[in-house]
């Protein structure tokens, strides 16, 4: 599957049913020597000014429709340190 493909699917939770974003509002990880994508990051407010991020695991991934992609939160993770790559 291609990013193109993924981008604009609303995430939600397969537990409670929560809109948690937009793929192309997200972040995706991809392992370079594989091509595979390990996770996506989902950007999320906590306060008012503050902004943080789940980390989802492929394997969290349970379902990618037409219009959205569902997911299952208890597999998420706050990164430890923020991931940001500049691909040139």
């Amino acid at each position: 599957m291609r990013y193109s493909e993924l981008a604009g699917k609303e995430i939600i939770d397969i537990d409670q049913g929560i809109r948690l974003g937009v793929v192309s509002e997200s972040d995706v990880i991809i392992d370079t020597e594989t091509g595979r994508v390990e996770s996506i990051l989902v950007p999320y407010r906590q306060g008012l000014f503050q902004r943080k991020e789940l980390r989802i695991p492929w394997r969290g991934i349970r379902k990618i429709g037409v219009d959205l992609m569902v997911v299952d939160l208890a597999t998420a993770e706050e990164p430890a340190t923020p991931v940001r790559w500049v691909l040139r």
